[in-house]
Formats: structure tokens, sequence, C-alpha cells
């Protein structure tokens, strides 16, 4: 039975319902007339926001043609009914005045239920990604599934799934800004690859002010994680007693003599040297000195 359950669920709510049905009782093929006032909003249900302006064009059309694709309902014990699948065509039918949907009535328990409405809101293509990926959260802790199982009962590959799951990993205004659009989701993959949450924010804000491409985001967040430059020690402009000491070393060792110092005082003499014979000649005059 579970076996048959997976992979229902990778075909999608259409199979995943057939086998529901199949293994609580016959199934009920007709459409049945609801009031709407005996219809409660889904308790499982993913999505968090619905586009009103979208949302009152529905209800433009239900009024006029009525609702067209029956919504898929469960009964309650109470004899109430809770949605499966169809909240905004219930919600277009109660701005449109109608006090009766067409639907169909299907047997499901919680868990079930939870996973028909993630797994039917997961396959539309209006969620947003956070709402995608709490799905799949929610999906993962509620019916205990590994990310693996997960991608085979939603059809995706496992590597979207973790992709999604780390947007959820990001601070709360970068997750905003993907919910509102103003950054793709390509930004937040670019973005969740910064450790420190400032950052992210400072770099998303940028993204956003900037209007920058996937690309360039991309490029802005490998120079943020790109380690620090060596700071190079400035060595201060030499005085003309140095110039003088330079000269004087130079004659005496008959070689280049070079005289590195810095700000604070500190310095370095070098005394390069063309080959071995050369440095024993150094050498050696550094010994006539010890005499």
């Amino acid at each position: 039975m579970a076996a048959a359950k997976k992979l229902a669920l990778g075909r999608g709510l259409g199979a995943l319902i057939d086998d529901v049905d199949k293994q609580s009782g016959p199934k009920n093929d007709f459409v049945n007339e609801i009031d709407l006032d005996r219809i409660d909003v889904n308790p499982f249900q993913p999505r968090t926001s619905f586009d009103e302006e979208a949302l009152l064009e529905l209800a433009a059309s239900v009024k006029q043609l009525g609702i067209i694709q029956p919504v898929t309902l469960r009964e309650s014990e109470s004899g109430r009914y809770q949605i499966i699948s169809g909240e905004r065509r219930t919600r277009a039918a109660k701005l449109a005045g109608l006090k009766r949907i067409p639907a169909y009535v299907r047997k499901a328990n919680d868990q079930e239920m939870l996973e028909m409405a993630l797994v039917e809101n997961i396959q539309r293509e209006d969620l947003d990604p956070i709402e995608v990926a709490l799905s799949y959260r929610r999906l993962m802790e509620e019916c205990q599934l590994t990310q693996e199982v997960l991608s085979e009962r939603v059809g995706k590959k496992r590597s979207t799934v973790s992709n999604y799951l780390r947007l959820l990993k990001l601070p709360v205004e970068i997750q905003k800004g993907l919910r509102n659009q103003k950054i793709s989701m390509g930004h937040a993959k670019a973005l969740v690859g910064i450790e420190n949450e400032q950052e992210q924010i400072a770099a998303c804000l940028r993204i956003i002010e900037e209007d920058l491409s996937v690309r360039q985001a991309e490029e802005l967040v490998k120079k943020l994680l790109a380690p620090p430059a060596p700071k190079s020690k400035k060595t201060s402009e030499k005085t003309s007693e140095y110039k003088q000491l330079e000269a004087h070393l130079h004659q005496h060792f008959q070689s280049k003599v070079q005289l590195l110092r810095n700000n604070n005082g500190k310095g370095k003499i070098v005394i390069p040297f063309s080959s071995d014979a050369d440095l024993e000649r150094i050498l050696a005059m550094f010994d006539q000195m010890k005499k």
C-alpha cells in the first residue's frame, strides 16, 4: 500500500485522489451541489496569499458563467466540508454571490489531505518560491519524508528540492523580496552563498537598486566571498640622507644596495648578488669588517 501511495504522489493529485478513494471505499463520480456556507478552508493550505486583482477577475467570470470545473472537498465528521483543491474558485464564488457550487466529495484522512493539498499546490506554476519551499519542508516534517523520497513524490530532481529548501535559510527581508518578485530565484540562490546575514541583506539591496542580472549578482557574491588582498607595507619616501647612504653602500659593496623603510622607521638593507662568486665576494667583505 505504501508503494502504491508513493507512486500515486509522483503522478500527481488526480492519481493520488483515485488511490485514496480505492482505499477508503467506492469512488464518488457524480458532482454534488454544496452550500458555500458549509465549506471551510483547507487547514493544510500551503498558499498564504491570493492575488486580489486576479481573484476579482475570476469572481467576475464566475458570476457570468458559474463554476466550470468543480472543486474537490472532503466531508468532516460534523457534516461540514473542507477544501482539498479549488480554494481560489471557492473564494471567487463567494465574491460573486453564489450560494452553492459544484464539488466532488472525496474521503481522506488528515495526512492524506495534507499530502494532496501540498502536492496539488506544488504542481501549480503560480506559487512563489518561498511557498514552494515551505510546502517541501512541511511535507518532509509532517509526513516524515527524506529529500530523496520527497523529490520522487513531487517529480522534481533532488537538487531542485534542495535549492528550494535552502531559500528558507535566507533572512526574512530577502524572502520578502523573493515573494514580491523584486529578486528572482537565481538571485536568491546566489545570496545563499553568503554566510553573514547583514552582508546578504546589503547585497540583496544592491541587486534591487542597481537592477543586477543573475549573472551580475553571482559576480557580486563572488567578489564579496574572495579573500582580501594582502596589505602591502608602504615604504616612506627616501630622504636625501638615505639616498646618499645607498650610494655609499653601493660604492662600498659594488652592488646596487637598497634601503627599504616604512613609516614606522622599520626596514631592511637589501644587497643583491649576481652569482655564487659575487656572494662569496660580499661575504668576504663582511669578514674583513669583523677584523
